[in-house]
């Protein structure tokens, strides 16, 4: 290989490294977000199946709390 040779391949493979630092955060995004999707539609499956809220128990709530905040200085 002659020296433009090899300085054109150099170049070629940072050029490749940085078009995959660029995309490798957007590619764990998505295959999180598969995950995801993926765990929800089991859990939705799972209740439909079991049916977690029958007639006769009654449907729990969580208590709904506010505060205020007063500034004081």
């Amino acid at each position: 290989m002659t020296t433009a040779q090899t300085e054109g391949l150099i170049g070629m493979l940072t050029v490749l490294g940085i078009l995959v630092l660029l995309v490798l955060p957007s590619v764990i995004g998505i295959v999180h977000d598969r995950r995801v999707d993926r765990q929800i539609r089991e859990a939705r499956a799972r209740r439909e199946a079991e049916d977690l809220r029958p007639a006769d128990r009654p449907l729990r709530r969580r208590p709904y709390f506010t505060t205020t905040v007063a500034h004081h200085s």
